[in-house]
C-alpha cells in the first residue's frame, strides 16, 4: 500500500471574488518527484503556500507528512524544506554565512551544522567558494546554494517553487541531477514548473490550469491515455504561413508552433495528410516531412485546457 507524503482533498482558495485554487485533489507518494505544472497564475504557488501552512484555505483539507495544514502548520514547517523561485538568499552575505543563518533558523547547530554544511558544499560544488559573496555568484550557483540551504535540516519533503526559472539550460540539467540524488535517498520532492521538458523528469505529474487540475499521472500515462486525437508534425520552410492555412481548414482541433515545426491535432490526423500537403502546396509552402508522432506533454496540456 502506498504511503502518501501529501494528501489533498477538494482544496480551494479564494481572494475576494477571485478563485486562485478551485477544489483540487491529489496525492504525493513518499520518495517520489511530483511535478505540479501550469502557466503563470495557474495556482501553483498558492497551493504550495497552503500546503506549508502559510495561507489558510477557503475550503477543503490537506495533510503533509500526516499533519493537518491548518491545525499543525508549525509541525509541517519543521519537517519540510522550501525553495522559492527568488532563491531567498542574502546577497550581502557569503556562501558560508548564508548556510550558517539558515542552519540556525532550522535549529541545526554545533557539530551537526558543520557536517551538514560540508555535505551541502560538496553536493552543490561550492567547496572553495565559502567566503565568496552570494551576490557575486551566477544564477546556477545561487540555485544550488538555495537548494543546499533548504535541505540543511534533512527535511523529509522538499517544496520547490519554479526553482529553475531564469537559469541557463546546463544549470537546469545539473540541478535535476541533484534532485534525483535527493529522491534516491528518500526525500519526497514537490516541484512546480512551467517547463514541459522538466516534467519528463518527474515520477508523476498534475497539470493545473486556472486553479483546476486538468490531468494527472505518470508522464507516459498522461501522453498515452489523456490525449484526444493524433498529432501530425509538419516540417516546412514557412511555418508562420502554414499556421493560418491549416487553421482555416477547420478540420483540426489545434494547430500550434513547436519550435520550427507545426503540430496539427485531430482524430484520424493520418487520413488528413493528403489534404495538408495539397493545402500547403497551394500556399507555396515547401513541406520537408509530414508524420504522425507520439504526443508531447505540451500537446496533451494544450488539448486538455482546450
Amino acid at each position: 500500500m502506498d504511503k502518501y507524503a501529501v494528501e489533498v482533498v477538494n482544496l480551494s482558495k479564494q481572494f475576494d471574488s477571485f478563485t486562485a485554487v478551485d477544489g483540487i485533489s491529489f496525492n504525493v507518494r513518499e520518495g517520489e518527484i511530483f511535478g505540479f505544472l501550469g502557466p503563470n497564475g495557474a495556482g501553483k504557488t498558492t497551493t504550495i503556500r497552503m500546503l506549508l501552512g502559510l495561507l489558510r484555505p477557503t475550503s477543503g483539507s490537506a495533510t503533509v507528512l500526516g499533519y493537518d495544514i491548518v491545525r499543525q502548520s508549525q509541525e509541517i514547517r519543521q519537517r519540510t524544506g522550501y525553495m522559492s523561485q527568488r532563491f531567498s538568499l542574502y546577497n550581502d552575505l557569503t556562501v558560508m554565512e548564508n548556510l550558517d543563518f539558515y542552519g540556525r533558523t532550522y535549529g541545526v547547530r554545533g557539530q551537526e551544522l558543520a557536517e551538514r554544511k560540508r555535505f551541502v558544499l560538496e553536493m552543490a560544488g561550492l567547496l572553495g567558494r565559502e567566503r565568496e559573496l552570494t551576490g557575486h555568484l551566477s544564477g546556477g550557483w545561487k540555485q544550488r546554494l538555495a537548494l543546499g540551504a533548504a535541505i540543511l535540516h534533512r527535511p523529509r519533503i522538499l517544496f520547490l517553487d519554479e526553482p529553475t526559472a531564469g537559469v541557463d539550460p546546463v544549470s537546469r540539467r545539473e540541478f535535476w541531477d541533484l534532485l534525483y540524488a535527493l529522491a534516491e535517498e528518500g526525500t519526497t520532492i514537490f516541484v512546480t514548473t512551467h517547463y514541459m521538458d522538466e516534467a519528463e523528469h518527474c515520477h508523476r505529474l498534475a497539470f493545473i490550469h486556472q486553479g483546476r487540475i486538468v490531468a494527472e499521472g505518470t508522464p507516459q500515462a498522461i501522453k498515452q491515455e489523456q490525449m484526444q486525437g493524433q498529432v501530425l508534425e509538419i516540417d516546412c520552410d514557412r511555418p508562420e504561413q502554414a499556421l493560418p492555412a491549416l487553421r482555416d481548414l477547420g478540420c483540426f482541433d489545434e494547430v500550434a508552433l513547436y519550435g520550427a515545426q507545426v503540430h496539427a491535432v485531430a482524430a484520424g490526423a493520418e487520413t488528413l495528410r493528403p489534404l495538408v500537403e495539397r493545402t500547403l502546396a497551394e500556399e507555396g509552402v515547401t513541406v520537408y516531412s509530414l508524420a504522425v508522432i507520439p504526443p508531447s506533454l505540451e500537446d496533451v496540456f494544450i488539448a486538455r485546457i482546450r
